[in-house]
């Protein structure tokens, strides 16, 4: 009986340090667990194309090097994007067109925006990103860890106010959940997006957004998971990327 007590003890202080390993990680700690869920160094160095909203996007990311196209039709003419480490580039019909300052960082960040999205929580390791871990939350009778993102002027693009805030599943360490806020030249406001259509393609993992509004104003930020476990909030729209094509490099 002896023998049997000092067993159960011995497992109880393991499962208590294992835990406890568990609550302190920080938030570097539990996004890196995330980008390496979602693919790790595979996006460093991979050619990742996709559609969205009647658009065809192009990222390439190769030993630090990034190029972000974007293509369209407007009309008659043939509209392609580029926004790369250096500069952003606008050329209609093949000719380059030159672009105002405020024009060309509304197009890049527009340009940003969809590729951020896209490779999510990719991105959230740069140096011009701050987390700060809120504590956990439990949303549909789930865990998270509950991570608050902001961006700092230098390196943080045109959006670098911003306020994000991303829902880690914590036994798999998977981004479920995020919440924004934005202020834009068409008003102020913020979203929250629920992940859906989960697929791996070449080890990197996609998935697709239910996007929520608020109808509440005086709601905040940090309370939009509560309010939509609460059914709080209105389906704005969907955000979905079709037809994935990734190109892994220097393999």
């Amino acid at each position: 009986m002896k023998y049997l007590y000092l067993v159960l003890f011995g497992l109880m202080l393991f499962s208590c340090k294992d835990e406890k390993q568990v609550i302190n990680l920080t938030a570097d700690e539990i996004i890196s667990k995330s980008i390496e869920k979602a693919g790790g160094k595979a996006f460093d160095n991979s050619v990742i194309r996709f559609n969205f909203r009647n658009k065809f996007y192009v990222a390439r990311r190769n030993k630090g090097q990034f190029s972000l196209i974007r293509m369209f039709k407007d009309g008659n003419d043939s509209v392609f994007d580029l926004l790369t480490n250096n500069n952003f580039d606008r050329f209609i019909n093949e000719s380059r067109v030159i672009l105002e300052d405020s024009m060309k960082a509304k197009f890049s960040a527009s340009v940003n925006s969809v590729h951020y999205f896209s490779v999510l929580p990719y991105g959230l390791n740069a140096d011009a990103v701050n987390k700060t871990l809120l504590g956990e939350e439990q949303i549909n009778e789930k865990n998270y860890y509950k991570i608050k993102v902001t961006f700092n002027p230098d390196g943080g693009g045109e959006d670098y106010e911003d306020v994000f805030v991303y829902w880690f599943d914590k036994e798999r360490f998977k981004v479920d959940y995020l919440a924004y806020s934005y202020n834009e030249e068409d008003g102020v406001g913020m979203r929250f997006r629920e992940a859906f259509n989960e697929r791996y393609i070449e080890g990197i993992r996609f998935v697709d957004y239910n996007n929520y509004k608020t109808e509440n104003n005086e709601l905040e930020l940090f309370d939009l998971g509560e309010a939509f476990e609460e059914k709080k909030l209105k389906l704005l729209s969907k955000i979905e990327l079709k037809s994935i094509e990734v190109e892994l490099l220097n393999q």
